[in-house]
Order: C-alpha cells, then structure tokens, then sequence
C-alpha cells in the first residue's frame, strides 16, 4: 500500500523489497507509468544502469548473478542437516536473516526473476540466473546482436541505493 500510495501521489519511487513486485509487479508497475521504478536490489540495479539508453526490444536476455550462497562450494553436503547458524552465514553480502536464508537456499533468485520480469517486461524465459561465486558482476544484459553489458562492482548495496537516489 505505501509504494502504491507513493506512486499515486506523483512520487518517484525507489525500491529496495522485491516482494512488492512479486506480490503485485503488474499493478505496481501499471501505476508507475513512464516514471518506472528506480530498483534498490543490487542486481536489478545493475541491469538497470545497463538498459540505460537501450530499446528493451534490443534485448535477448537478462542474466542474473548468484553468488550460490553458502552451499554451492559444498554439493555433497546434506541440506536437511544444515543449521540456521550456517544458513546465515553467506560468503560474500551481509544481510537480514530472511534475505540471507532466502539466499542460502537460492530461493532469492527466484523472486529476483519474478521482480525482473515486472521491471523491466522482460519475459521470464528471457531472464537466467548463473552462478558467480565472486560477486564482482552483478548482472548482465545480452543483446540481440550478441553483445553483452554487464555492471560491476564490490558487493556493497551503498552503489545501488546512491546510483537509485542520485538519478538524474
């Protein structure tokens, strides 16, 4: 209700939940209009600054990194004998513990598919998640001619909240 209030009262809106686009992307995004939302989540982020000056009927895809959080180094590990002390404890951002769960068990790339596909009318078969254990790219966006734009950067979410505020 508060983003939608936001946007009805005119407001440019930054966003830092991905559940609001999950839960209500057409909507929300419908009420944004041309204004659109200015994305907080660093991926999304990312793809954002990519697309700048792009026509979106350019795009192939949008690729989504992962770190692979605090499993994926370790595949014969079983899951049902993780705790939530290890789940918490991701490699490479500091988080809440929703956020960091949600990521642990790669669940958080799911909604980032869902909120990129509101953000950007991208189509959810158009949208891929690769697994990049550095998290030094924080997306990237191939093009129909096959070239790619990706931004990059430390994992520290200081970037996309300045680059989201500070827009021109």
């Amino acid at each position: 209700a508060p983003t939608l209030a936001a946007l009805r009262a005119g407001k440019e809106v930054a966003l830092a939940t991905k559940e609001v686009l999950v839960m209500a992307g057409e909507l929300v995004m419908r009420t944004a209009g041309e204004k659109g939302i200015r994305p907080i989540d660093s991926e999304h982020s990312a793809m954002w600054q990519c697309l700048w000056g792009e026509e979106l009927a350019n795009v192939r895809r949008l690729v989504i990194t992962s770190s692979g959080g605090p499993f994926w180094a370790h595949p014969d590990m079983d899951l049902d004998q993780v705790t939530v002390e290890q789940a918490l404890n991701h490699p490479r951002w500091s988080m809440g513990p929703k956020v960091t769960v949600d990521s642990a068990t790669l669940m958080n790339k799911g909604l980032e598919v869902i909120e990129a596909h509101h953000l950007y009318g991208i189509a959810l078969e158009r949208i891929t998640v690769c697994i990049h254990p550095q998290s030094v790219v924080h997306s990237l966006v191939e093009f129909v001619d096959g070239s790619f734009k990706a931004q990059l950067g430390r994992p520290d979410m200081r970037l996309p909240i300045a680059v989201a505020l500070a827009y021109p």
